[in-house]
């Protein structure tokens, strides 16, 4: 959250209730309305609290890119899944967490006007959200076709969405090469504090070790080194970012799934426009 003269500014909603319960919450609180959503990308665990805060809050105005379009679209990445979804309900034993998430799945869709942009920000810029000034920068394909990250200038505050996931990048949309040009512009940006869309708050040391290990294991997926050597390789680079043994464990083994992954796609996902 940030908080503008004019209003609160909800910075991805996210997927379960307990997520979008702590946003109204929050402006609760403040006795402040929300008056801005931004969605740094479509991914729906960033984006499926829209309708829950836009039902409180309905004059509240979504800003993100129009990625989502493709994503909503016939052949979109969004629209197979639902269509997956909707032909194989899951089993009666399926574990509970399973399960609301494919309900609030389900919701998210019928409701997927919520997910589309009210004001469309399209190219990088001065944006006043909320009475706040802040910088816009509108990626050329990194994790999906277009993320939106924002540097406030005054706090020296990145909030960059998923440019930065741990224990692990997550690829199923992105354009790797991309990506990576991301995280060198945030990088070139003086920025004090990132906040990444998984992970705590970073700061300029954290976050180039992440960038340097992205590029490290991007070339490993690139070169003809065996999975588990990629995978290993990351979770050692980004060892000082875990927060556990469980996160360590998980790095190696999301690093060896994507290496497959990637390599099956021509080093990006089947959705990256961009190879």
């Amino acid at each position: 959250m940030m908080i503008g003269p004019a209003g609160l500014i909800a910075i991805d909603t996210g997927r379960h209730v307990w997520q979008s319960d702590g946003i109204l919450a929050f402006a609760k609180a403040r006795k402040q309305p929300i008056t801005v959503i931004v969605n740094t990308h479509w991914h729906l665990d960033h984006s499926s609290g829209n309708r829950r805060v836009k039902a409180v809050y309905p004059d509240a105005k979504v800003y993100t890119t129009p990625a989502i379009d493709r994503a909503l679209g016939p052949d979109g990445f969004l629209a197979r899944n639902f269509a997956a979804a909707r032909a194989k309900p899951l089993p009666a034993d399926a574990p509970a967490v399973r399960r609301e998430e494919t309900e609030l799945f389900f919701a998210t869709m019928e409701a997927s006007a919520s997910l589309r942009p009210d004001v469309p920000v399209t190219t990088s810029g001065a944006l006043s959200l909320a009475g706040r000034p802040l910088a816009a920068h509108v990626t050329a394909g990194a994790v999906t076709d277009a993320d939106l990250w924002l540097f406030d200038e005054k706090t020296g505050v990145a909030v960059i969405g998923d440019l930065v996931t741990l224990p692990a990048p997550f690829f199923e949309t992105a354009c790797p090469a991309r990506w990576q040009a991301a995280l060198d512009e945030v990088w070139s940006t003086k920025f004090r504090v990132a906040v990444p869309g998984h992970g705590a708050p970073m700061a300029r040391e954290a976050f180039d070790i992440y960038r340097k290990a992205f590029a490290a294991f991007r070339t490993c997926v690139a070169g003809e080194s065996a999975p588990a050597a990629c995978a290993s390789g990351w979770a050692r680079d980004v060892d000082s970012l875990l927060a556990s043994d469980a996160d360590r464990k998980q790095a190696a083994e999301f690093g060896a799934y994507y290496v497959e992954f990637l390599r099956k796609g021509g080093g990006a996902s089947a959705d990256c426009r961009d190879k």
